[in-house]
């Protein structure tokens, strides 16, 4: 099982959640999708739901701080500077939409958005270090920022992060990797002109062992299939809204994803 220990490096996907208006729904539908352990909950945290895998942090579940706070699930990047982080993201073209705020003694927290709009978290942590586990069925397995023009989104997270890029594009598909220790750790591209319409945001790629059981699972327990099941060089994936219309991606057999 892929653990980590440790704060996480600057610039490395550290964190997932989902907000939703009804927390215990949520809570219904990602226990019996994932087999999370849920974790905390109580008012001191605003109900705030850690989820776990085999005692090990993977994700986040919160309610809707405000009710017209978009139903979806968000990234958090780690950063040992989240206001040093915050200016730049504000500077190169995208904005704060939040904080920095500090979150009790878990960590310090800002909300952005990048040139497309998108929405991303930047987290400094404190005894909150992100994910424990990930690369592992039930965890954070990839990320990627999809949009109708990448290459905005390209130079905005390069000089955010100051991300360098493996370009996979073809004639008709604009992506490129992000890369943190000499590993590929997410990406940032453009939708095929071919598939439905969906807004700018970054997709939580949740591993599964079984992509077509899992879309079957999303179903029975009140979600929705936005994109098939379908093979790629990397696995098997498919594209899914739990059962309060947050859309997020679920992948068998994982590509090389970010580590120790």
């Amino acid at each position: 099982m892929p653990v980590h220990d440790g704060p996480w490096p600057d610039g490395t996907p550290c964190w997932v959640d989902v907000s939703v208006p009804d927390l215990d729904a949520a809570r219904l539908f990602y226990e019996g999708l994932f087999g999370w352990e849920m974790q905390g909950g109580t008012p001191e945290f605003g109900g705030y739901l850690n989820c776990a895998k085999n005692g090990r942090l993977a994700a986040g579940i919160s309610p809707k701080m405000m009710p017209e706070a978009p139903t979806a699930w968000t990234t958090h990047f780690a950063t040992s500077d989240v206001a040093a982080s915050a200016e730049r993201a504000g500077s190169s073209g995208g904005q704060v939409l939040m904080g920095p705020m500090d979150v009790m003694d878990l960590g310090k927290l800002a909300i952005c958005t990048d040139p497309s709009g998108a929405m991303f978290g930047l987290w400094q942590p404190g005894s909150h270090l992100g994910v424990g586990v990930y690369n592992e069925p039930g965890s954070l397995i990839w990320t990627e920022q999809l949009s109708r023009s990448a290459d905005p989104n390209l130079a905005f997270y390069s000089a955010v992060f100051g991300w360098e890029f493996h370009d996979w594009s073809a004639p008709d598909f604009r992506y490129a990797s992000f890369v943190i220790d000499g590993r590929d750790t997410g990406g940032v591209g453009e939708y095929g002109q071919d598939g439905p319409e969906l807004p700018p945001q970054w997709w939580a790629y949740l591993a599964v062992d079984d992509t077509d059981e899992a879309v079957d699972r999303v179903v029975k327990l009140g979600g929705s299939v936005i994109l098939p099941p379908s093979d790629s060089p990397y696995g098997r994936r498919a594209t899914v809204a739990d059962n309060q219309g947050a859309s997020f991606a679920l992948l068998a057999a994982p590509p090389e994803g970010y580590g120790d």
